[in-house]
């Protein structure tokens, strides 16, 4: 990982994130998931955060991403959560079946240089388990 350097920063920051769909429903396989990754990169580009590290399983997603300081995580996981849950429910009528596509909750958990990989690795083996 390297540090990031704008005008008057420098920086290096890295979050992990998990979330789930509502009822940890097994529901994020095929062409949904195929999309959802579609989606989450759209997102990302448009807030400028880099992604490090994407697995989505069936129940759930990590997503490992790099972000400028004046990005609050709290807005920037709404942007993915929200902006997915609309484009699928829309594109995947079966999604309706469910009273919103994702929980309200998340975890989030930063990472500096040292544990970056640790964290790229266990992300890259969940398909693996």
């Amino acid at each position: 990982m390297q540090y990031k350097h704008s005008r008057n920063k420098v920086f290096l920051i890295n979050y992990h994130l998990i979330w789930c769909p509502k009822r940890r429903k097994k529901v994020l396989v095929g062409d949904i998931k195929i999309r959802l990754e579609q989606i989450i990169n759209e997102v990302a580009k448009e807030k400028n955060v880099e992604i490090l590290a994407l697995e989505i399983m069936p129940d759930h997603l990590h997503l490992f991403v790099s972000s400028h300081p004046n990005i609050l995580i709290h807005n920037l996981i709404k942007a993915f959560k929200g902006r997915s849950s609309n484009l699928l429910r829309k594109e995947y009528p079966e999604l309706l079946k469910l009273p919103s596509l994702w929980t309200h909750s998340y975890f989030v958990s930063t990472a500096g240089n040292v544990s970056s990989e640790t964290i790229k690795e266990y992300i890259q083996e969940q398909n693996t388990q």
